[in-house]
């Protein structure tokens, strides 16, 4: 009987290798801390929530493992929210972390926590200090919206709109189930086309302040902010998403290759990239970004998107291979 069960077991592990088969498991060494915290740098002693939440949740909607991160970052951030619902930026002096910057945009920060609590919805009801920290999030949010025009501003500070920020509202406004929730993300995602999109340069400007018609385009933000829309399944594009991506990438496929070496890897597009089925060009992000790992110029979401584009197979391109 017991030879059985054990003949019966492997021909359950053949029969079914991928049911059975582990997650792969987020690796952040280096990146989180024993209290929980999450840094945007390895070499840096600085926690910026956006990037540690934009991380988090693109390993987990791509099938990494994060449980050893979630539930302690959730703790580590909902301590240090301020009063208001916002949050701050962080440094560490010795052990201690405390708020040293404001966050560079209250209304995108704002809309990823609540995307991120809502993806652990039985923990955020039984948790009274998850449940806390969204509803005064939730409720902050709220105050951002710009009634006139639709969309919602940087802060309290910065009263503009950004079109990165409101697509990562849009982003989660449109997890929200229901049908209200469905047309208030429709009523948005038309908002946003017509207070971002500008007809003549046929571009969605960075920003609605007025001088951003007339601003020399750089790679950022103008030109990331072109393919953003990609990676947040935004639909009002000019064109169908992907004649859309191809166009990005031919113009600007190389410069963006080249950050790296003086600025940041942008694993974004990579991610991008992948989801277009664009291998070539995901796996070239690979080889040019991964010799930048452990350096000022590789984020906390680029250790992500690189472990995500390896669990998924890819592999860095070829020395021989044309990248540019």
């Amino acid at each position: 009987m017991r030879r059985w069960r054990e003949s019966a077991l492997a021909l359950l592990l053949l029969a079914f290798p991928v049911a059975l088969s582990a997650a792969p498991v987020l690796d952040l060494r280096g990146f989180a801390d024993d209290s929980g915290g999450i840094m945007i740098l390895e070499t840096g002693n600085v926690i910026d929530p956006y990037f540690t939440l934009q991380a988090l949740l693109l390993a987990q909607e791509n099938g990494l493992d994060i449980s050893a991160y979630a539930s302690k970052w959730i703790t580590w951030l909902t301590a240090r929210q301020r009063l208001d619902g916002s949050f701050d930026r962080f440094c560490r002096t010795g052990p201690i972390w405390l708020g040293c910057r404001e966050a560079d945009a209250d209304d995108a920060l704002l809309a990823i926590w609540l995307k991120f609590l809502d993806t652990m919805p039985a923990q955020r009801d039984t948790h009274p200090a998850w449940r806390k920290s969204h509803d005064a999030a939730s409720k902050t949010l709220q105050t951002l919206f710009d009634k006139k025009r639709g969309v919602y501003l940087v802060s309290p500070t910065f009263q503009h709109g950004l079109f990165m920020d409101n697509l990562e509202v849009w982003s989660y406004q449109s997890t929200r189930a229901g049908p209200a929730a469905n047309r208030d993300a429709q009523k948005f995602s038309q908002a946003i086309r017509n207070t971002f999109w500008d007809a003549q340069s046929r571009r969605f400007l960075v920003s609605t302040q007025p001088e951003q018609k007339t601003v020399t385009p750089a790679f950022y933000p103008d030109h990331v902010a072109q393919i953003f829309p990609l990676l947040v399944d935004f639909p009002l594009l000019s064109t169908n998403s992907g004649s859309y991506y191809r166009a990005w990438m031919k113009q600007h496929r190389a410069l963006w290759l080249k950050q790296v070496s003086n600025d940041y890897a942008w694993g974004l597009i990579a991610y991008v990239a992948m989801k277009q089925n664009d291998k070539t060009s995901a796996q070239c992000w690979l080889r040019e970004a991964l010799p930048y790992q452990k350096t000022g110029h590789w984020t906390v979401t680029d250790e992500v998107v690189a472990q995500i584009l390896q669990s998924k197979g890819l592999k860095p391109a070829a020395a021989n291979s044309a990248c540019n």
